[in-house]
């Protein structure tokens, strides 16, 4: 008989809200957080409920602000823009150095309102904060370089993000952008993070670091946030639907912009025989359930080679463990070592089961469907936001598992005997951010890889977004605008020579770098 669990000691939600509380009296009130904009923080905006993945109980809603403010807020950090990018860089390098030293004091109750707000296990949202501080300490580091004969934007930099890397995303990106010389602004994502960002926001704006954050619709807002001739760049983290409209605004305007989409990720598998190694990624593959722009949902197998695949696969995704990332036996024990908790909220829940009983209605053929029998939860916990572990195959046409990025813990295998089937199957979403194929021999790998349509494609080895001198953008559909990473980043918010083509995926010609 299993354990009966309890919430860890310290842990709670009211917990992390108390601390919160404590460390930036400023930008929290008893019951809600406030919008950062002009330099102080505003009481404005209406405060929507909000429940926790986690287990559906209350937890602070994002303060919306209508257009208008978030006009005043846009014209406000121009002005803040304007000063800021005189300030010599050794100033502006101090600023962002003692915040990270303040996020570094206050890196546990970052990472515990991150497994509150987004569900994250312990173990991944420690790794979304080591990553956002250590990521732009490289920059703080050696920036000098990639700013030399380069300036700041005429506007700030206008940031609109997922929800699901609130800081190693998000932040990083603010901060390195504040260190080249410009103002920010950050949109709070809709379905989560924002006491996380409220905390890391007012962390910089203690330091004087120029940041603006504000919550809002994205359809309210985005005339100030996007269109505004305030605004110098966008930059722009989230789904193709609402990316397509972001893409066409910046556009018709002539906008600097930063656009990441998503794509379906997709892993070949094509003359292949070390099953061992692939045995062992499997289970690293479901971290944070996938929900992650560089998660692989798509497995494209070679028949013959189908039920090797299967002998590594299914013993791998059965040693998932699911569950309360806060659920231990003990009220002392250390943090639960899961490879995943919820989704984002109930109803991406009740979407994902959706799309996978249509999909099986429809001819695909479930491999594995794990139950909510061994996954660690409370007493009489809420679970509906928990999707366990699914594996389809040959996911019909018709299913938008078959073409789109599930952005869940659903796999989706699709079975190949050409090298044009497997190339088609692997570009089923017209672009993507990473791929990897497996195949024995190298000559192989190296004929077929540059026909896979993803920015960055690995060898037998998953490929992710990556830290400090890596690069990162899209192909296709799944990337607009200029590409990121290293001095990429610096270099897509800040100005240079006359005529420079930054490397990106724009309108007018895609240069890679």
């Amino acid at each position: 008989m299993a354990p009966t669990l309890t919430l860890k000691t310290g842990t709670s939600w009211p917990d992390a809200w108390r601390r919160c509380l404590a460390v930036a009296p400023e930008a929290f009130r008893d019951d809600r957080v406030l919008n950062l904009w002009n330099g102080a923080w505003q009481e404005d905006g209406r405060a929507l409920p909000a429940v926790s993945p986690v287990d559906g109980s209350p937890i602070a809603g994002p303060p919306r602000l209508d257009a208008t403010t978030a006009h005043r807020a846009v014209c406000a950090a121009l002005d803040q823009h304007r000063a800021w990018r005189h300030l010599p860089l050794e100033e502006r390098r101090a600023r962002i150095a003692a915040t990270l030293d303040a996020l570094t004091e206050h890196r546990g109750l970052l990472a515990l309102l991150l497994v509150w707000e987004i569900g994250k296990p312990w173990r991944l949202a420690q790794a979304d904060v080591d990553r956002a501080i250590d990521g732009v300490r490289w920059y703080v580091d050696g920036v000098e370089p990639m700013l030399a004969g380069r300036s700041p934007l005429d506007g700030p930099v206008s940031n609109i993000a997922s929800w699901n890397y609130p800081m190693s995303v998000l932040v990083h990106a603010l901060l390195v952008q504040a260190l080249a010389g410009n103002a920010v602004i950050a949109k709070t994502p809709t379905d989560g993070g924002v006491a996380c960002l409220t905390l890391a926001c007012a962390l910089a704006a203690r330091e004087g670091v120029p940041v603006t954050l504000v919550s809002g619709s994205g359809g309210e807002l985005s005339q100030a946030l996007v269109r505004a001739p305030e605004i110098g760049c966008v930059s722009f983290v989230g789904g193709r639907d609402t990316g397509a409209a972001v893409a066409t605004a910046v556009a018709d305007l002539g906008k600097r912009h930063v656009l990441e989409q998503e794509g379906l990720n997709t892993w070949g598998i094509w003359n292949y025989s070390d099953w061992d190694t692939l045995t062992a990624v499997i289970p690293k593959l479901f971290d944070y359930g996938k929900q992650r722009c560089t998660a692989y949902p798509r497995f494209v197998v070679q028949r013959h080679l189908f039920d090797a695949f299967l002998a590594a696969y299914l013993p791998a995704v059965r040693t998932l463990r699911v569950g309360h990332p806060l659920a231990v036996e003990q009220p002392d024990d250390p943090y639960p070592q899961l490879d995943f908790g919820p989704v984002i909220n109930a109803a991406k829940a009740k979407e994902l089961q959706d799309q996978v009983a249509e999909a099986i209605d429809r001819g695909a053929v479930p491999l594995h469907r794990a139950t909510p029998d061994g996954a660690r939860f409370l007493p009489g916990q809420d679970t509906s936001a928990y999707v366990q572990p699914v594996t389809l195959l040959n996911p019909p046409s018709s299913s938008p598992l078959h073409h789109a990025e599930p952005f869940g813990p659903v796999d989706t295998i699709v079975l190949v005997d050409t090298e044009a089937e497997l190339l088609a199957a692997m570009n089923a979403s017209n672009g993507a951010l990473v791929a990897t194929l497996s195949t024995d021999d190298r000559a192989t790998y190296d004929r077929l890889a540059p026909q896979i349509r993803a920015f960055k494609v690995g060898h037998g080895a998953p490929r992710s977004r990556g830290d400090r001198d890596e690069l990162f953008g899209g192909l296709g559909a799944s990337w607009r605008g200029a590409f990121v990473g290293g001095d990429l980043l610096v270099r897509a918010v800040t100005r240079g020579p006359q005529g420079e083509r930054l490397p990106g995926n724009f309108p007018e010609y895609q240069l890679l770098p």
